[in-house]
């Protein structure tokens, strides 16, 4: 079996994985936001964090261990452009609010027969495109260009600023992970309520787990010098836009890594539904609804591709590196989030 087919197919299973667990817990850190700053219940957003701090030690011990390089990884960039990253986080969080989920929730709410989200997904992965390759690409690299900074450091994370200070080998990669990482599990587990939860702490442990599996998939299982790999893990604006493009060009198309995870994400998240008997045909009650879910794809789309990620892909993936510029986007996406459901242009109520 190629590296590309056993990538293709580690993919598949982190998706159904992804699919069914999504499905069973609820995971999602639109709801977690949401349930914490409205309706004053801190578990979700908990087990969101809890899932960050599994990515950051699982991830970190795998390049301890030397399976894989995160210097690798496309969230090391030492130039990018932090306003576009804090805009584009921004318009992600905004659209997030107005479609009750992001890109992943989507994927697995349309498992569970949400018709609603396949609108979404659509929206996403045209806009996406439109943003990375399409008419707004030459937009994008533009400002990109005129509002770029390059960070004084070999590597572009928290590891890179502790090796610039005289630092290295596992200090340097075990300093930043253990603080944040501990940071994050003592905002978890000292909130009693997440302690008793034994659904949200699965959620949490499980898709931390499957970024760091992503990472080792792409890293270790796909490593060849003669056909290599990308090196990534779970991310949803690209890939969605991919799977709508695989789906109508596959003849001419190989098989990725993140399309076999959208894929995996909905049919597990099928199983689960139908298993539970919690599958049920949603659509819309009203046109006003279909316009706002639109509005809030396309806003996505476009502000995941500027921000280089979503939630899961900068809030998790990208954090999982302790990458600065994930921390950006990480920051733009709760900003976003925080305007469309706190301030005075918060949006309308469902």
């Amino acid at each position: 079996m190629s590296n590309t087919v056993l990538v293709a197919w580690g993919g598949f299973v982190i998706g159904l994985l992804f699919g069914g667990f999504g499905q069973r817990t609820g995971f999602c850190l639109m709801r977690g936001l949401k349930h914490a700053w409205v309706d004053g219940d801190g578990r979700m957003l908990r087990s969101f964090a809890f899932a960050m701090a599994v990515a950051i030690l699982a991830s970190h011990a795998l390049e301890a261990l030397g399976y894989i390089s995160l210097r690798d990884s496309i969230y090391m960039q030492r130039t990018f452009s932090w306003p576009l990253y804090l805009l584009g986080g921004a318009l992600f969080g905004y659209g997030m609010v107005l479609c009750n989920g992001c890109g992943a929730r989507a994927l697995v709410l349309l498992g569970s027969g949400n018709l609603r989200s396949l609108l979404v997904l659509f929206c996403i992965g045209i806009a996406g495109h439109m943003t990375l390759t399409g008419v707004l690409a030459n937009l994008r690299v533009t400002l990109s260009g005129m509002t770029s900074t390059t960070l004084p450091m070999p590597r572009a994370s928290l590891v890179g600023v502790v090796e610039s200070v005289g630092l290295g080998g596992s200090l340097a990669l075990w300093i930043p992970a253990l603080l944040v990482s501990i940071a994050l599990l003592v905002f978890c587990f000292s909130h009693e309520a997440f302690r008793r939860s034994s659904r949200h702490l699965i959620g949490g442990a499980v898709v931390g787990s499957l970024v760091a599996a992503g990472w080792f998939v792409t890293g270790h299982l796909g490593y060849d010098d003669f056909d290599p790999v990308s090196l990534v893990s779970l991310t949803f604006i690209a890939p969605i836009g991919d799977t709508i493009q695989y789906l109508m060009l596959s003849t001419g198309l190989s098989l990725r890594f993140g399309v076999t995870v959208v894929a995996g994400i909905v049919l597990g998240a099928l199983a689960m539904a139908l298993l539970t008997r919690s599958f049920e045909l949603q659509g819309f009650p009203t046109p006003q609804r279909m316009v706002r879910y639109i509005t809030g794809g396309f806003m996505m789309g476009i502000g995941g591709a500027l921000a280089l990620g979503c939630s899961i892909g900068q809030g998790l993936t990208g954090m999982s590196t302790l990458a600065i510029g994930s921390m950006v986007a990480l920051s733009g996406i709760l900003l976003g989030a925080w305007i469309a459901l706190k301030s005075p242009l918060r949006a309308p109520a469902l």
